[in-house]
């Protein structure tokens, strides 16, 4: 079993206690509606499991599951390297920022343009923006991030300092 996988930091700290967005409840003020939202978006994702559809979101205020993109981050020696899968989206398309030591990934999947003869029988991917927010281990070196974008995968390589990393030993279990 490779226990490397269950490293110790959370990457995804931040992701979902953002500041709320205008209009979202403060202090209680919009409270019964957005306890309505919530029921509605809860029977709605009823309604789409009877048909076999995945739930579009699980809570008020959460991007939808469907625009979220996947993402791998692996722990090496002298960086983290975080791939993220964003299939149908252009480079352009897609921005890369730091924030109070996160990294925020965002972007938009562009519908292509339809025409009206269009009657669609099934429709099954998914199209706006999205947001992945990754908070970053201390040993991260913020000034050495590099991205590279490639048939659709997003390949971001952290730096990471010494100092962390020689700060960690193993510790001998006597039995």
């Amino acid at each position: 079993m490779d226990l490397q996988k269950f490293s110790p930091w959370n990457w995804f700290r931040s992701e979902g206690h953002e500041a709320p967005a205008a209009g979202e409840a403060r202090g209680g003020e919009l409270a019964p509606l957005t306890n309505m939202h919530q029921e509605l978006d809860r029977w709605m994702d009823g309604m789409m499991r009877q048909f076999g559809m995945p739930p579009l979101a699980t809570r008020f205020g959460e991007m939808p599951e469907l625009l979220r993109p996947r993402l791998d981050i692996a722990e090496r020696d002298q960086d983290y390297l975080i791939t993220v899968e964003v299939p149908g989206v252009e480079e352009k398309d897609i921005t890369l920022s730091l924030a109070d030591n996160r990294l925020v990934i965002e972007g938009e999947k562009r519908q292509e343009t339809t025409s009206q003869e269009d009657r669609y029988q099934r429709v099954e991917r998914s199209y706006g923006s999205f947001r992945r927010l990754l908070d970053l281990p201390a040993d991260a070196r913020l000034d050495g991030i590099e991205a590279a974008f490639d048939k659709g995968v997003l390949k971001i390589t952290v730096p990471r300092s010494g100092e962390a990393r020689a700060s960690r030993r193993e510790i001998p279990i006597n039995g």
